[in-house]
């Protein structure tokens, strides 16, 4: 995403422009407009969720323009990218975090723990999927327990991910027994609504299970189709037919079995499309496409919490 167009007052003062000059800002004001206008209206703040084993970890919010309109309880997203729990970065939904703040929410984009070393080796010995979920729920209490400052309405929160960041999404809602001892455990980190993107929905797969190590056998306590149960929020799940990293058969699979707990999961399946849905799209990282958007506003429209 570009950021706004800065020019030094020193390098134009008492220089008079001209017509060359003109021309040249106007064509650089034209083509940065992109993001000058992405950004338009929308602050921006970067602060820290959580310090744990020495690491600062960060979340990065957008603000809509009109904070107020809704009596300063905004609906919100908390966004966490993908990246097999070892890689990735929460400025992979910056662009998605703009988008969704200019229609009126509050977004947020967390960092949490990876199993991964200083010399890029994984895993990290003291890392596992478990720290990763445990971020993710310290996250969505943080939100909760800041709410009024963050204008957020704490009943109208989704926890949205892409991959493995869609565990650790689900993992809010179902990881019930994995939570940080600092955490405050009376403020739920449920969402009240769940977006996924080609999630990773069953741990029991060999790159889990080489990050967990020693540590394997609780990998059990945070594979969501392992802890499913009755009572999930509304959910959507967007997935490619050939995505060879998670099979759309074990996410059927997963949805069969939540469907036979009373939970509903709209699945929104694309033939052809593999494991990043916006592949040859630039704009949002190849996690998905516009197209893809558009339909996650309709899921949202139909909560309520937007208008298409």
């Amino acid at each position: 995403m570009k950021g706004p167009l800065h020019i030094s007052g020193s390098k134009l003062k008492n220089k008079p422009m001209n017509k060359v000059t003109l021309l040249a800002l106007l064509y650089l004001m034209i083509f940065q407009g992109v993001g000058l206008g992405q950004s338009e209206g929308i602050s921006k703040e970067k602060r820290i969720y959580k310090t744990v084993q020495g690491t600062d970890l960060e979340v990065h919010i957008f603000y809509p323009e009109r904070m107020h309109d809704n009596g300063g309880s905004n609906p919100a997203i908390a966004f966490f990218h993908g990246g097999g729990w070892a890689y990735g970065d929460p400025s992979e939904f910056f662009e998605a975090c703009d988008r969704y703040a200019r229609k009126g929410m509050v977004t947020l984009s967390f960092q949490y723990r990876l199993s991964v070393n200083v010399d890029g080796s994984v895993p990290h010995p003291g890392i596992t999927l478990v720290e990763c979920v445990k971020d993710a729920r310290s996250a969505m209490r943080w939100i909760r327990e800041h709410a009024g400052e963050l204008g957020v309405d704490p009943d109208r929160l989704a926890a949205c991910g892409q991959s493995a960041g869609g565990q650790l999404a689900l993992s809010t809602a179902l990881a019930g027994h994995v939570n940080e001892y600092t955490d405050n455990l009376s403020v739920s980190p449920a969402p009240n609504a769940l977006i996924l993107y080609s999630s990773n929905v069953n741990t029991l797969e060999a790159w889990a299970d080489r990050l967990m190590g020693e540590r394997r056998e609780e990998i059990w306590s945070v594979s969501p189709h392992h802890n499913l149960k009755p009572g999930l929020p509304p959910a959507i799940e967007f997935h490619g037919e050939e995505d060879c990293m998670v099979p759309i058969w074990v996410v059927r699979h997963f949805i069969q079995k939540a469907e036979s707990m009373g939970n509903r999961i709209e699945f929104v399946p694309f033939e052809g499309r593999r494991h990043y849905l916006g592949d040859g799209d630039d704009r949002y990282g190849r996690y998905y496409d516009e197209g893809v958007l558009e339909r996650t506003d309709r899921f949202l429209a139909e909560l309520g919490w937007i208008t298409r």
